[in-house]
């Protein structure tokens, strides 16, 4: 079996609007307000990982739909990659969606979706497995669509004969009942104390354009 290298160098693959919901679940934080470099330090750092690489993908309403949350994100995109982080967007689709209330009536409204975020985490976590950049993945998110990654990720391991891991983080507290992390993935609880002391002091929400 292949030996755990001493050091064991870790890239963060962080979905963004993943992170954020369950942030907001677990905590109640009403917008994304973690520091991605922060929160993938403290979260390596307590698995005695060295980080070596911080990945941080989101969708982004375009300016005309939603310019407020288009500020918000341009700015903070921004920021993360002055501090190093490699930053990955994509417009937000829109579709109308039906749900029907209680009363029995139906209201129809404007969703935005993102599409290919997931696809760009799966495609850069193998692609850095094969190009051995990483001994271990870790990806923020409990997306289950990416459990067949760590699959894929355990093949590459054999084929090179080498140690590597793929590892689930997300917040966790008592107000979500059974939280899960990816399948097949070893999984890292966030707790608010460790979450808190990775808060962004900027709050990109008062950012003017």
């Amino acid at each position: 079996m292949p030996i755990d290298p001493s050091t064991k160098r870790a890239i963060t693959f962080i979905d963004g609007q993943n992170l954020f919901y369950a942030a907001k679940d677990a905590f109640g934080y009403p917008y994304p307000n973690y520091d991605v470099v922060a929160i993938s330090q403290a979260v390596c750092r307590l698995q005695s990982w060295q980080l070596q690489q911080a990945r941080f993908y989101t969708g982004v309403p375009n300016l005309t739909d939603n310019a407020f949350w288009h500020a918000f994100w341009n700015h903070k995109l921004a920021m993360m990659g002055r501090r190093g982080v490699h930053v990955f967007s994509r417009s937000l689709r829109y579709r109308n969606r039906r749900v029907r209330l209680p009363d029995g009536t139906q209201h129809t409204f404007t969703a935005g979706e993102e599409k290919g975020i997931d696809v760009r985490i799966a495609i850069d976590v193998i692609r850095m497995a094969h190009s051995r950049d990483y001994d271990v993945a870790v990806i923020f998110s409990q997306d289950q669509d990416l459990s067949e990654v760590a699959d894929e990720v355990r093949v590459i391991a054999r084929e090179q004969n080498r140690w590597i891991k793929v590892a689930s983080a997300f917040p966790v507290s008592p107000a979500v009942e059974k939280p899960r992390g990816i399948n097949k993935t070893d999984w890292i609880r966030i707790d608010r104390a460790t979450y808190d002391a990775c808060i962004d002091p900027r709050d990109y929400r008062s950012v003017k354009t």
